[in-house]
Parts: C-alpha cells; sequence; structure tokens
C-alpha cells in the first residue's frame, strides 16, 4: 500500500505538543474540500480525507522531534495503549535472545500481535527472537529522521493486513518529499551516568515534472549504562542497598568464585570454598552458598552504533503509469556484558585428582570423595557478546490508473543478518573438564593456574541469524458504481510471500560444551497466499460501512479466513459515532515451530520437592532452574475476535473529545508455562531430570526441565482510549493541550489447570500490567519561539507473584516529564534544547529481580539532557 500527501484538516487542531499530541481525527465534522484521493491505514481504498471507522492515531514528524526521543522505540514505550511485552535494548544481558533488538506491543498483547509496516508493506522479522521465541519487527532499523509520520491503527486488522495485526498496526511513513536539504546535530547525556548519545543526520531530495527522489542518511551512537551506574540497581543484593526494607531480597547468585563444593554424590552436601590459599569471602558467605553480586558489571543498556541509509524514488512514466522504489539499510553494533559465565553442578573432580582440596585432611567427610561445585567462571573474565546486524529491504513497483481505478503491483525483497560473538569470558564445559582432570586448572585455587590452562578452557561462541522476505502484492481500487448515498467502493488485491529464518549457534552450543549463557537454534520457512477484497458502502450521506475479507493460505499449517465490518455515522456536524467487529489470527512463528533444543533460565518454584521436603536448599522459592525449550510442528494459529465502539465529538472549533471501546478476545494464545509443567510432572523423569539424594522422600535436586510451545492460552482484554484536545489563543502566545488515557477495563490471561480447568494466570492490575496510562501534552507558541511539555503517567501495579507476600507494597505508579523548547528566529535554522524524565524521577520500586525495577515496563535512563541544531538548504 502507498500512502499518498493527505489534504490538512479543517478542523484547526494541530496538536504538536511534546508526545502523543495526535493529529486530531475530528475533520468529519468539518467542510470536505475538493482534493485528490488518498489510502489511509486500516483500508486499501482510497477516500477523501483521513476519517474512517477505524480508530487511528497520526503523529507527525514535528511531533516526534517535540518528544525529545532519538529512536521509534523511545516513542513507542511512551504511547498510553503500548503495554506489557514492549521491550528495548534495556536489559539486554549476556542471557538475552534479542540483543540489541526494540519493538512494541499494543495493549500488551505482545509484539509478535503488533504488526509493524512501512509504508503500507511489511517488514521481515529479526533472525533472533526476543525471550527465545517472540518473532518481532526490529523497530531500531528506520530512523527518525527519515519519517513523515507514524500511524496507528488501534483494532485488529487481519482483514486487512493479514497474520500478527491481532492487536492493531503501526505503520511507518517514511518521507517522500524533501526539496533541498536538511542537516540535523543532536547530543544527549544523562544525569546519573551512562547513556550519552549523538545522532547526525542528512535528508535531501528534489523534485522534477516526471520524478521525485529522497535521499536520507543516519548516524546514531549510544554509549553504555550499567547496573552499577545507578545507586537502586548497583548491588544484587537489595537487602544490603534497602537494609530498613524486610522484603527486600539478597538476589546474589548461588555461584561464586572460587565458589562452593559438593558431593557429586549428593549436591546438596555442600560448604563454601574456604579452603587453601583462594577463599571465597566473608561477606559473600551465606549459609553453606559462596555467593557472587553480578549487578555491577551487567548493562542495563548496551551500547549501540547505527548507521541507516534510505532512498525513495518515483518516476513518471506517462500521464497514467508510474514506477516507484523503495531502498533501506542499516548496520549496527551492540556491544552487551555480563558477569562472569556461571556453574551449576556441570563441573565435578574425582576424589584422586591431584588438586582434590581435601587430599591432606583424611579425617574431613569430603575426604577422597567426588566433588561438584558451583563456581563463576572470573579466571577468564567477565562475559562480553558483540552483535552486527545487517538489514536491507528494496521494492520496486508500478502504479497507475484504468479510468477511475488506481491499481498498483510491487515487488519486495527483505533480508536481515545478524551474527553474535561471545568475545571474552566464556568457557568451554568439555575443555574445563578436561583441564580438570588432567591437573592443568585448578577450580579451588585460581591464583594457582597459568595463562596457558586459562587459554585451554576459554573459548570463543558465534550465532549466526538470517530472515528473509520475499513477496509479490497487487491490487486494484475504484468506484464500482454510484449510489443514492455516494460511490460505492471496492479493493481487490493479492499478496503471495515467502519467509525463511535461521538461527544458528555454534558446534559447541548444539553439543552442550557453553554453560553460563543463553542461545537459541531456529530454521524453518513458509510461504503463503493471501487474497483480499474491501468495500466501502455509502448507506446514507452520514453512513459509511466498510466490509473486508481476507483468506490465506499458509504452506505450513493451513488455511484462515477473516473478516472485518466497521462502519462511521454522523449524525450531526459535530458527532461522529464508529464501530468495528471482525477476527484476526496470528500464524506460529517459525522460530516457535522450528526451534531446536534451547537452555534457557527461568526463575521456578520446585513444588514437587518442597511438598515432599519441605525448604530444602531453597526449594519452596524461586531460583534459577535450566529449562531446555523446543519448538512444535503441531502448532496452529492464535485466532482472535475483537471490537470496538467509539464517539467523537466537537465541542466547539477549539475543543474536542473522541472515547472508544475496545474489546479482544484470543484463543489458542501460543505459549509455555514451564513452572506449570514443573509442578504437575515433577515427578516425571521424561520431563524434570534430577539428581539422586539420600534423603528419604527427596526426589532430588533439578538438573533439567523440558518444555516446549503449545496452544494452551486464552487471552481477554478491554478497556477505555479516551483523548481531549483543545486550543487557546492568548496575548502572550497561542497554547494547545491534549490528553491521552488508556484504561485497561480488564485483562485475563488464562491457562490450564492439571484437571483440564482453566486458571487467571494474569490479569489487570498484576505484574507489569498497570491499568490506567496516560499523558498531558502542552505546547506554546509565540513568534520565533516554541516550547513543549509532556507528564507521562504509568499506573501502579501489584509485584511478581513469585515474590509477593502479605504486606508487601504495591509497585508504585510513574510520573515523567519531557520538555523542548525551540527558536526558529535565524534563517533556515532550528535550535532546540530539552530533557526527557526533567526531574529524574527513579523507576518505582520492585522486588522481583535484582536491578529492583520492572525494566519492561520502567526505565533507568533518567533524566536525559539534550541539543539539537537543524539546518535547511
Amino acid at each position: 500500500m502507498k500512502l499518498l500527501n493527505s489534504r490538512k484538516h479543517t478542523l484547526a487542531l494541530s496538536i504538536t505538543a511534546a508526545l502523543f499530541a495526535s493529529q486530531s481525527h475530528l475533520a468529519i465534522a468539518a467542510e470536505k474540500q475538493s482534493v485528490e484521493r488518498i489510502e489511509v491505514t486500516g483500508s486499501h481504498i482510497k477516500r477523501t480525507d483521513m476519517e474512517g471507522p477505524s480508530p487511528l492515531t497520526s503523529l507527525s514528524a514535528e511531533d516526534i522531534a517535540n518528544s525529545g526521543v532519538t529512536d521509534l522505540i523511545g516513542l513507542f514505550t511512551k504511547l498510553p495503549m503500548a503495554g506489557q511485552g514492549t521491550f528495548s535494548t534495556q536489559g539486554n544481558s549476556s542471557d538475552n535472545t534479542s540483543n540489541g533488538g526494540s519493538s512494541v506491543s499494543l495493549r500488551g498483547l505482545g509484539a509478535d500481535s503488533t504488526l509493524i509496516l512501512v509504508n503500507g508493506r511489511r517488514v521481515s522479522v529479526s533472525p533472533f527472537a526476543n525471550n527465545i521465541d517472540t518473532a518481532f519487527v526490529d523497530i531500531n532499523n528506520i530512523p527518525l529522521a527519515a519519517i513523515k509520520r507514524v500511524d496507528i491503527l488501534k483494532d485488529g486488522a487481519s482483514a486487512t493486513y493479514g497474520s500478527d495485526a491481532v492487536a492493531g498496526v503501526i505503520n511507518i511513513v517514511l518521507r517522500d518529499d524533501v526539496e533541498g536539504a536538511e542537516v540535523a546535530v543532536k547530543f544527549g547525556d544523562t544525569a546519573d551516568g551512562g547513556g550519552e548519545e549523538k545522532n547526525i543526520s542528512i535528508v535531501w531530495g528534489n523534485s522534477t515534472e516526471k520524478s521525485s527522489h529522497t535521499f536520507a542518511l543516519d548516524y546514531f551512537e549510544r554509549e553504555e549504562i550499567l547496573y552499577a551506574d545507578r545507586d537502586y540497581s548497583k548491588s544484587a543484593n537489595q537487602q544490603a542497598l534497602r537494609p530498613n526494607d524486610p522484603f527486600a531480597t539478597d538476589f546474589r547468585s548461588s555461584s561464586g568464585f572460587p565458589g562452593t563444593i559438593a558431593l557429586a554424590s549428593d549436591s546438596t552436601n555442600r560448604m563454601p570454598d574456604t579452603f587453601g590459599n583462594d577463599v571465597c569471602a566473608e561477606q559473600d558467605i551465606v549459609g553453606n552458598l559462596c555467593r557472587y553480586d553480578y549487578a555491577p558489571v551487567m548493562t542495563s543498556v548496551p551500547a549501540t552504533e547505527r548507521a541507516s541509509f534510505i532512498y525513495l524514488g518515483k518516476y513518471e512514466i506517462n500521464d497514467h503509469l508510474r514506477g516507484f522504489a523503495e531502498l533501506n539499510g542499516q548496520h549496527s553494533k551492540t556491544t552487551i556484558r555480563g558477569a562472569g559465565s556461571p556453574s551449576f553442578n556441570e563441573l565435578f573432580m574425582s576424589g584422586d585428582n591431584v588438586n582434590h582440596p581435601f587430599a591432606m585432611m583424611p579425617t574431613h567427610e569430603f575426604y577422597q570423595q567426588d566433588l561438584t561445585m558451583r563456581r563463576r567462571m572470573l579466571d577468564i573474565g567477565n562475559r562480553e557478546k558483540r552483535v552486527t546486524s545487517d538489514y536491507y529491504r528494496s521494492i520496486i513497483g508500478l502504479q497507475g490508473e484504468i479510468k477511475d481505478w488506481s491499481w498498483e503491483v510491487a515487488y519486495n525483497y527483505i533480508k536481515s543478518t545478524s551474527t553474535e560473538r561471545g568475545v571474552n569470558g566464556f568457557p568451554n564445559s568439555r575443555r574445563t573438564q578436561e583441564a580438570i582432570d588432567s591437573g592443568l586448572w585448578n577450580p579451588f585455587e585460581p591464583s594457582s593456574n597459568s595463562q596457558e590452562s586459562l587459554d585451554f578452557i576459554e573459548t570463543t561462541t558465534t550465532r549466526i541469524g538470517k530472515s528473509t522476505s520475499k513477496s509479490f502484492d497487487g491490487k486494484i481500487s475504484g468506484s464500482v458504481m454510484e449510489m443514492e448515498h455516494g460511490d460505492l467502493g471496492l479493493a481487490v488485491g493479492v499478496e503471495y510471500r515467502e519467509e525463511s529464518i535461521s538461527d544458528n549457534p555454534d558446534d559447541q552450543f548444539l553439543r552442550g560444551e557453553v554453560f553460563g549463557t543463553e542461545a537459541t537454534q531456529a530454521n524453518g520457512s513458509r510461504d503463503n497466499t493471501s487474497v483480499f477484497a474491501e468495500l466501502a458502502i455509502p448507506v446514507l450521506d452520514t453512513l459509511e460501512v466498510q466490509v473486508a475479507v481476507r483468506h490465506e493460505d499458509y504452506s505450513d499449517f493451513g488455511t484462515t479466513t477473516d473478516p472485518k465490518v466497521a462502519f462511521i455515522w454522523q449524525p450531526t456536524e459535530s458527532l461522529s459515532l464508529r464501530g468495528s467487529y471482525g477476527t484476526a489470527f496470528r500464524a506460529p512463528s517459525l522460530h516457535q515451530i522450528g526451534l531446536g533444543n534451547t537452555d534457557e533460565s527461568p526463575n521456578l518454584v520446585d513444588t514437587v520437592r518442597c511438598a515432599a521436603v519441605g525448604n530444602i536448599n531453597k526449594a519452596c522459592e524461586p531460583q534459577e532452574y535450566t529449562a531446555v525449550l523446543s519448538g512444535n510442528d503441531d502448532l496452529g494459529p492464535e485466532e482472535s475476535t475483537s471490537y470496538n465502539l467509539g464517539l467523537i465529538y466537537e465541542i466547539a472549533d477549539n475543543m474536542d473529545f473522541s472515547i472508544d471501546y475496545y474489546d479482544y478476545d484470543i484463543e489458542n494464545v501460543i505459549t509455555k508455562d514451564t513452572q506449570f509443567k514443573f509442578s504437575t510432572l515433577g515427578n516425571d523423569p521424561s520431563v524434570v531430570e534430577r539428581l539422586p539424594s539420600t534423603i528419604a522422600g527427596d526426589p532430588g535436586e533439578v538438573v533439567r526441565i523440558f518444555d516446549q510451545y503449545e496452544n494452551i492460552g486464552n487471552i481477554t482484554t478491554s478497556g477505555l482510549d479516551i483523548e481531549a484536545n483543545y486550543g487557546l489563543e492568548t496575548d502572550i502566545g497561542e497554547f494547545k493541550f491534549t490528553y491521552v488515557v488508556n484504561y485497561v477495563l480488564s485483562y485475563e490471561d488464562a491457562r490450564p489447570n492439571a484437571d483440564g480447568s482453566m486458571r487467571i494466570d494474569t490479569q489487570e492490575g498484576d505484574f507489569e500490567q498497570p491499568e490506567v496510562r496516560w499523558t498531558f501534552n502542552t505546547t506554546w507558541i509565540q513568534g520565533d519561539w516554541n516550547a513543549s511539555m509532556a507528564i507521562n503517567y504509568i499506573g501502579e501495579f501489584k509485584q511478581d507473584a513469585s515474590v509477593a507476600t502479605e504486606g508487601m507494597s504495591d509497585i508504585d505508579s510513574w510520573t515523567t516529564v519531557d520538555t523542548t523548547v525551540n527558536y526558529i528566529g535565524i534563517e533556515n535554522t532550528t535550535l532546540s534544547i530539552g530533557a526527557t524524565n526533567l526531574f529524574n524521577e527513579e523507576p518505582p520500586f520492585a522486588y522481583h529481580d535484582f536491578m529492583g525495577f520492572a525494566n519492561s515496563t520502567h526505565n533507568s535512563q533518567g533524566r536525559f539532557l539534550y541539543v539539537k541544531a537543524s539546518y535547511k538548504f
């Protein structure tokens, strides 16, 4: 779909506030102008204005610039309709599987249920899935300098666009109308250390009677932020950071340095390493474990560098035929740091080993006993991963007119490649065990080990990913007939798409020889053919009905057909009502189908062992376990129904508001529930592998848990989107205000019980599910000066259920303020100064993890001050 230039809204409420001062969609009540027809996000039928039956929010380039953000994810994380599942590079660690990537989740339904388009066409997913299975479009691939506007369609749209448009659609419309050149330079830094940013962009273009060309180059660099840079996350021992908080937890790892020694025959019989020259520090000994504080050396936000280019061109072949092309490329680098690799009883030492720590202690109970250990591999340094990604997108097509009908055909090719290299701090477990067995390396006396032994143990890891998408699409739209109240519009089209992904770690991972990190392996391909049709029916002068249907045929799981019906009714000049109903689907991702055995490290509770022998070795408390996850060839698509009802009311020429009610019901959700499987099948050796125990009735300590993806969940959610706009002209300037709020009425994520019934796993107000998000924006314009301010609010929500305890407070609401001031008094020049999180509000405290905050909902950037200068010539 190609979006053409739209007419200006005659309703003079161009809200240019700091963030979500959405362009008003109330022009229905205004006098219509005679202009060319355009194609609007959410419909394939061209119309005379931006208004349609579905709720649509547009953010202009000016809105984005005034927000102060330097990339799209910075913008999207503050959308009131964004929710749990939105993720950025924040929190990327040596254990992440999508390092360097970012994406948005509308309604909290998942990044893989939000369809991302660029100029109305699909974009291939990242070769590295998030959290092992979540296929996502990496929005870091699009620089802000190249964006004309961002359209956000806030209802299901599979009937229009196909798979993934369950929660809605985000369409990024690129600039294609630049005359001359623009250069912009931006520099910013945080108040508390780390996170310095530099950005330079050049955009230029020209138009003739026959052609137009737009080019954009962009360079972006961000310095890393370590958890050590923030007082609330500088230690994994939150008890030490919050000594007066009875609920604060010591999250230091049980894999310490030089570590904890245990009997191989019974790993519950253990003691910290306090023998010989190298011993566990006294402050790190907790009970019978040597613990380690990993937080200070981990990245909260990784270092990132991106260089991008974009080209858009059109050429008029004749009066009724045009050619067009789009090219987009990016090269990016991300560096992620983590603490030295931990081992949890993977390594062993025989009782007769030359380096046995108790060889000279015949009275010790561990004398001549085979040993295992929990040990942090600090000898070879802290972990460092470097991810290099290259992204290419090319489109070539033709468009034209046949009488009153418009048509378009295009070929789209996208390739995304990523290489992740572990360059420091990664041990090869096979060689490490060989070094122990031969006496080359002594795990209990690290200071005695030679550089030769360390070089033998350490390895370099490699993971290579590739994602491709090839597609052909064609469509035609126009008027079928003249009806009493207007033209009956029709659009029909076809799309054929081939997709493939490969995500392959090196042979060491495949042989299970690298511990202390996660890596996925997934390979798959598919093709699908879709046909679609849409009608715009003028039932009355004041009532339009939209009917759409799409049929998809996938090579790997079958077919699906999804309809949508929507309407917009204007009973008076100032009042409009709109609504939509439709079905949608999400095809299982190629990662979810083709995932090979992949290790992850979830925090789980061993309820089976807890019930059998009590809290031995914290069996009744959440701990890190190794889970082996695999794909599932038998997965089917997620299926959903949704509807939306809305009201738009223009109170006066300078005041309007809208309210929309939405409701989603999603079935056969593709997910995993490792805790459920762990609890219900904890005694099944094919599901949970355990070590033997000498304690009567003890099922034994867990080695690993086996799990796979299944269609086992149901999600329902409903809520309200409210927007109010007001303009005010005074002697001291023009003011514009907008208030946008999302209120979640209900959210239920249901999972199966052992007896087949369903339980509510997550609901509104639970962890990372705030019921309210809003932004209030103000802009002021006076002469050569303008300024904007945004107040962003995220409501409170409960602590993570795994740690919630009676008397523990909820996670507080969070309010931040962004502001910017612009001066345009110098010819062709704009100077800006601004801040995000102006008052440096810390994220509210959360008890669930070592960093002390919910890093997928809040962030650790703190106050970010920036200056920017742009020049046009």
